[in-house]
């Protein structure tokens, strides 16, 4: 299977360009990055460590959608979209990791995919996925006498907050509740507020150092607390995931995909 890495400059970005690399039965046709990258014309092999492979970084995409069977995409949430509309336009499937879309930008995205084959997954990892599905359960089964607060840990340089996981687990949570996230979110706390209100879900974010990710879904109750952690050690968790992604998506009829969907959860 052919498959084309946009965004493959950054962290992960090269993270999957290695495991594409290293994948016998997937074949690199390409990568792509914004205008500015200062690795534009670099050999692909050469910029993740790897030995000469003859295809270059560029900052065109129209190459990847002839030649990919599937792309992969981790970049912004405005690039992802122009993209996604390109990837609609001929029908190409697209593996999208980037996280910090808008609620507009997602309808937008949930309305392309009705023209071609989109999973779109703010964390590609199984162990993240099954706590997602966890979450939702327990959510279900304790009701609003716990309070749900959803603690997350990135690297200094992530841009984004809370992650696209922890709002992931935050959905999860409400969905369980049979409520809408965004009419339960607590994401700001600051000076004085007051109590907690019944049936809020809150955030909380940390930022510093190298950290990988690291989220935890906090049910507080009286007397007890269960707390579901998941702790990422290795960024290659969510390439590979987003490779299997890939595997899945290829062939799909047009649609808005998951990890879920994927892993059978």
């Amino acid at each position: 299977m052919r498959v084309g890495v946009i965004g493959c400059g950054g962290r992960m970005g090269r993270t999957v360009l290695r495991e594409i690399i290293a994948a016998p039965d997937l074949e690199l046709v390409g990568g792509a990055e914004r205008p500015d990258h200062p690795d534009l014309g670099r050999d692909l092999g050469l910029l993740v460590g790897e030995t000469a492979c003859g295809l270059v970084l560029r900052d065109d995409v129209s190459d990847l959608l002839t030649r990919a069977h599937v792309l992969i995409e981790f970049s912004t949430p405005e690039a992802s979209l122009e993209h996604a509309r390109a990837c609609a336009a001929r029908g190409r499937p697209l593996v999208i990791g980037t996280t910090g879309f808008s609620p507009e930008q997602d309808r937008e995205l949930s309305q392309l995919a009705e023209r071609f084959p989109l999973l779109l997954a703010p964390n590609m990892s199984l162990g993240i996925n099954l706590l997602l599905a966890l979450t939702e359960q327990v959510a279900r089964a304790l009701g609003p006498d716990f309070d749900i607060e959803i603690l997350e840990m990135h690297h200094r340089s992530k841009v984004d907050a809370p992650s696209g996981t922890a709002l992931a687990l935050g959905r999860a949570a409400a969905t369980g509740r049979g409520v809408r996230l965004e009419d339960a979110a607590v994401r700001v706390r600051d000076g004085f507020t007051g109590p907690r209100a019944r049936g809020s879900i809150g955030f909380a974010t940390l930022r510093g150092g190298d950290v990988v990710g690291d989220h935890a879904v906090i049910f507080a109750g009286e007397g007890e607390r269960l707390v579901l952690q998941h702790l990422a050690s290795d960024r290659r968790i969510y390439a590979r995931g987003a490779l299997a992604a890939a595997r899945w998506l290829s062939g799909r009829a047009p649609g808005r995909y998951g990890m879920r969907d994927v892993l059978g959860v």
